[in-house]
């Protein structure tokens, strides 16, 4: 563990931003797994949106890189209308 008290304020910082990412990840995971499951059952233009709005979120806030985003919002458009 950190001695110095500016290491032991990093080491919270750091431990806050990891359980943030994390919850901004699994947020991410949950919005595709349910946009998948309604691009099955043909409500996938639907759900489209939300899933685009989370993963521009994480996007902003650092969770993800922003091309990442990009190209996981290109690839699932791209599936919803190979699905078509």
């Amino acid at each position: 563990m950190a001695n110095h008290v500016s290491a032991l304020k990093r080491a919270k910082q750091n431990e806050k931003a990891r359980n943030r990412n994390r919850a901004g990840k699994a947020a991410n995971r949950t919005a595709v797994k349910k946009f998948l499951v309604a691009a099955e059952q043909g409500q996938g233009a639907a759900a489209l949106p939300a899933v685009m709005s989370q993963l521009a979120a994480s996007a902003a806030k650092g969770v993800i890189p922003k091309k990442r985003a990009a190209r996981k919002i290109s690839r699932l458009a791209k599936a919803l209308n190979a699905a078509k």
